[in-house]
């Protein structure tokens, strides 16, 4: 069994998430969110979804990147 490492949960079906070369131990999908999620510059909400990089920046979307001065951002629907 592995220990998650935002709860602290030792769960026999915990899972692995490789990024940027490390190794991060989850017991469920809220906690791999909670760590690994970017936070929205201008609204702070984490992004779940596909979200918006500009410049090294994150966005849930390209509302909060126009409000946050960004030009040029669209949404894809």
């Amino acid at each position: 069994m592995a220990t998650c490492e935002v709860c602290g949960n030792d769960y026999g079906m915990t899972f692995e998430v490789h990024a940027q070369g490390q190794v991060h131990v989850f017991d469920c999908f809220s906690c791999a969110i909670h760590r690994m999620a970017p936070i929205c510059e201008h609204c702070r909400v984490q992004i779940i979804g596909q979200g918006v990089e500009v410049e090294g920046h994150w966005y849930c979307g390209a509302h909060c990147a126009r409000a946050e001065g960004r030009t040029g951002i669209v949404d894809r629907v």
